[in-house]
C-alpha cells in the first residue's frame, strides 16, 4: 500500500511538472501579447491626441490621392494646395486638366476655369484639348483678373496655358491656395528652344504636387519632352498646332531638321527582310 501510494504521489508530481512545462510557452505568449497591446495603445493614444490637436477626427483622416475630388469635412478650416501639370506639346496636359476639373464637378464642388485671352486656337472661351474635349472657361488678360473672379467664391480653380501669363501668376496661385482653394495649373514647362517657359519654373517650385506628362516623339517613337518648332519664327510665343510644332525626344530635338531622314534610314536598315515563297 505504501509503495502504491508513493507511486501515485510521484506520478502526480510528474503530471504537475508536465502541465507547468506545457503551459510555460502559453504564459510567455500571453505576456508578450499584453505588452505589445499596451505599447500599441500608448502609441495610438498619442497619435489620436496629435490628430485632435490638428482638428482631425483620426490620424488616418483624408488619406486621399491629390487627383481625386476633395471636399474638406471641416469647412471652417479648408486647406488649399497647388497642383501643376506640365509637359511638351501634345502630351495631354489640357486633357488631364479637364479630367480633374470634371471629377471635381461630379463631386459637386464649385469650379472656376481660366485661360489666357490670346489663346483662341480651338475656341474663344472654352478650354479645348487636342482630342477636342472641352470645358467652359473664362478668358482673362492678366492673372489679377483670376484673383478678382475666383477669390473665395469656389472650391477649385483651373488654369490652362499658364506659360502665357506673366510672373504675377505665381503670387495669384499662392493667394488662392492660402484661401483654401485647390488650384490646378497646366502649361508648357519649356519653350521651343528647350528653355524654362514664363512662370512655370516658379509654379513647379511652389506646388505641392507636380505631374509631368510626356508625348510620343514623331521621329523615333520614344517618350518626348520637347516641343520642336517647324517654322522659322524666333518669337517665344507662337500659337500653333500640329502644323507648327512636333513633339520630340532629346536626341531628335537636338538633331533638328536632320532628325527625320536619319530616323527613317535607321528604320529601313533595321526592317526585317521579307521571306519569299
Amino acid at each position: 500500500m505504501e509503495k502504491r501510494a508513493g507511486h501515485k504521489a510521484s506520478s502526480g508530481v510528474r503530471g504537475e511538472q508536465v502541465v507547468l512545462v506545457a503551459g510555460l510557452p502559453l504564459f510567455i505568449g500571453c505576456r508578450f501579447a499584453l505588452r505589445a497591446f499596451a505599447y500599441w495603445f500608448v502609441f495610438c493614444g498619442g497619435a489620436f491626441k496629435q490628430a485632435r490637436s490638428l482638428g482631425l477626427s483620426s490620424p488616418y483622416h483624408r488619406l486621399t490621392l491629390f487627383t481625386e475630388p476633395h471636399r474638406p469635412v471641416d469647412f471652417l478650416r479648408r486647406r488649399g494646395w497647388l497642383e501643376v501639370v506640365c509637359g511638351s506639346m501634345f502630351s495631354g496636359k489640357t486633357e488631364e486638366l479637364i479630367r480633374r476639373l470634371t471629377r471635381a464637378r461630379i463631386a459637386r464642388q464649385r469650379v472656376e476655369i481660366f485661360k489666357p485671352a490670346l489663346d483662341t486656337r480651338y475656341h474663344d472661351q472654352n478650354v479645348v484639348s487636342h482630342n477636342q474635349n472641352s470645358i467652359r472657361s473664362t478668358p482673362v488678360q492678366s492673372p489679377a483678373e483670376i484673383l478678382l473672379l475666383a477669390g473665395g467664391a469656389c472650391d477649385v480653380v483651373g488654369i490652362d496655358e499658364a506659360q502665357f501669363f506673366d510672373e504675377t501668376l505665381v503670387e495669384v496661385c499662392r493667394q488662392l491656395a492660402d484661401q483654401g482653394i485647390r488650384v490646378i495649373v497646366a502649361g508648357l514647362d519649356m519653350d521651343f528652344l528647350g528653355r524654362p517657359f514664363g512662370p512655370m519654373p516658379a509654379l513647379l517650385a511652389t506646388a505641392e504636387f507636380v505631374t509631368k506628362v510626356h508625348a510620343v516623339c514623331v521621329c523615333c517613337g520614344e517618350l518626348a519632352a520637347y516641343s520642336y518648332r517647324l517654322s522659322a519664327s524666333e518669337s517665344q510665343v507662337l500659337l500653333g498646332e500640329a502644323d507648327a510644332y512636333e513633339a520630340r525626344c532629346r536626341p531628335c530635338f537636338l538633331a533638328g531638321p536632320a532628325a527625320r531622314p536619319l530616323i527613317e534610314a535607321a528604320r529601313a536598315a533595321q526592317a526585317p527582310v521579307a521571306r519569299t515563297l
